[in-house]
């Protein structure tokens, strides 16, 4: 006898919830885990099994069956976190599907983002009540990320271009990741700095004098990871091409050159040009407008920056140059490359999948 499995418990939606289920799916709003989880009883309404219910949506057979199995106990409520134990809720669905959607969808009329308190006074709800709705649902209305999508016209080729090369960089050549860090400030403290002790932080005083800026020029060789970096007081075509010089002179000359770069002006004038026309193993490539992610010696300048630079005290812009060289030099004593993993589709389907997010995008 064929096995049939484990019988799935009925699952009959009210017209009432099956149009708040579809609501909340078309709203862009929507966390991503909640809308999951009412398509998951949607599919399911219509007599899909488990598996055909996973596919569709995107999760697991044993997700959706947990799922199912709450719905029918619990109905709507049963697809927010379980209750513990305590007293009877003092909180309907409706109040907190309110106040979901007022955060979601609404401002204070004297502050950019809400707060507890602010929604509190509100919604009549306690601090508390509004508090544990906003992490059951992952909201935090005071947090901010920011974001820039490219303009450039050319953003699909680029992207594959570029990710190819991370990938499947080709035979016989070397891949470097190629950019400036440019105005990095030699500052000093206007007063000595206080050491760490036990439970007392590294104390530094809030104003610095400034001794002078360098430019490093790195390029991260993206197979290994070490780094050939030159430092320059100017950030000019002319030391560019000086660092073009330099990385000619270290690769061995039976192998190709592939640059990952900017779109920087510095890396496009004439000199620099006729100085490509005669080395033609040199072979460049730009990243898209607005997309330095795609870089990764950008990566290795936040390591400068984190472990170096940002708490650094430096008397003299030749100190701060030192100290780059130095922690450059112990870099390459053993170099860590950054290992990259999404595929050029994957990007530009995650990219598509924000855009869909936000209105008026043109996509």
């Amino acid at each position: 006898m064929a096995r049939t499995g484990r019988p799935k418990a009925e699952l009959v939606l009210t017209d009432g919830e099956r149009a708040a289920l579809e609501g909340w799916v078309r709203r862009g709003s929507t966390p991503q885990s909640w809308a999951l989880r009412c398509r998951i009883i949607l599919e399911s309404a219509a007599g899909a099994s488990n598996k055909d219910v996973a596919a569709v949506v995107g999760s697991t057979p044993h997700a959706v069956g947990r799922w199912r199995r709450r719905f029918v106990e619990h109905r709507i409520a049963g697809l927010g976190d379980m209750p513990r134990s305590g007293g009877p809720r003092s909180v309907t669905d409706e109040q907190v599907a309110a106040l979901v959607a007022r955060t979601l969808e609404t401002k204070p009329k004297n502050a950019t983002h809400w707060s507890t308190r602010a929604m509190a006074s509100q919604t009549g709800m306690s601090q508390s009540t509004v508090s544990r709705v906003w992490r059951a649902f992952g909201l935090a209305p005071h947090r901010v990320e920011g974001f820039k999508l490219s303009t450039d016209p050319f953003f699909v080729d680029k992207v594959h271009d570029v990710v190819g090369l991370y990938l499947d960089p080709p035979e016989r050549a070397l891949v470097f990741c190629v950019d400036e860090k440019s105005q990095i400030q030699a500052l000093d403290r206007s007063q000595p700095v206080l050491p760490m002790m036990p439970g007392v932080p590294e104390r530094v005083t809030h104003d610095y004098v400034r001794a002078g800026t360098t430019t490093l020029f790195a390029a991260l060789e993206v197979a290994t990871g070490k780094v050939i970096g030159s430092l320059h007081r100017r950030h000019r075509a002319e030391e560019f091409k000086k660092f073009l010089a330099t990385l000619n002179k270290q690769v061995p000359d039976d192998l190709d050159v592939h640059l990952v770069l900017d779109n920087y002006a510095t890396h496009k004038t004439p000199a620099i040009k006729n100085w490509l026309l005669a080395h033609p193993r040199f072979h460049l490539h730009f990243t898209p407008t607005g997309s330095s992610w795609l870089n990764l010696v950008e990566r290795w300048f936040a390591e400068l920056t984190n472990k170096q630079l940002r708490r650094g005290v430096h008397k003299s812009v030749q100190a701060l140059e030192k100290d780059i060289r130095d922690w450059i030099a112990t870099w390459n004593t053993d170099p860590r490359p950054y290992i990259w993993v999404k595929t050029a589709d994957e990007i530009l389907e995650q990219l598509a999948t924000y855009l869909n997010r936000i209105p008026d995008s043109g996509d």
